[in-house]
């Protein structure tokens, strides 16, 4: 990281992009980004190993394919869509952390497919539990 990656991210009031990345491996976090088009979008998404589809030799954007990326490009697993998808680091705005306690609140839908398949949140710890 070069001083002037640090200093733009201090700017912007939003972590380094290899912040950004060692964060969404250990939180769900509300990424807010403005899309090539011009419009902003807000998108809680993750790396949490335990979110992530197993990866399958025809997925085009597997765990693997997921590290190959360019630097400039952050590919995430998308909880409400439940796909990866990818956003420019020098488009984001501002990174929000989501509480866990929160996830069912603010994630719905995503949190009820938990329920359905046995999942729950382990409040004192940073991933998932499967308490099947």
């Amino acid at each position: 990281m070069t001083e002037v990656e640090d200093t733009v991210a201090a700017l912007k009031g939003i972590p380094t992009r290899n912040e950004l990345m060692e964060t969404l491996r250990k939180e769900v976090l509300e990424v807010t980004f403005k899309k090539l088009n011009g419009d902003e979008r807000k998108m809680p998404c993750t790396l949490i190993t335990s979110f992530l589809p197993p990866a399958k030799k025809d997925d085009p954007l597997s765990q693997k394919k997921v590290r190959e990326l360019s630097d400039k490009v952050c590919a995430v697993w998308a909880v409400e869509s439940k796909a990866f998808r990818s956003f420019r680091y020098d488009r984001v705005t501002k990174v929000e952390v989501i509480a866990k306690e929160d996830y069912k609140v603010r994630l719905g839908e995503f949190c009820d497919d938990l329920d359905n398949k046995n999942w729950a949140l382990d409040f004192g710890g940073k991933k998932m539990v499967d308490k099947s």
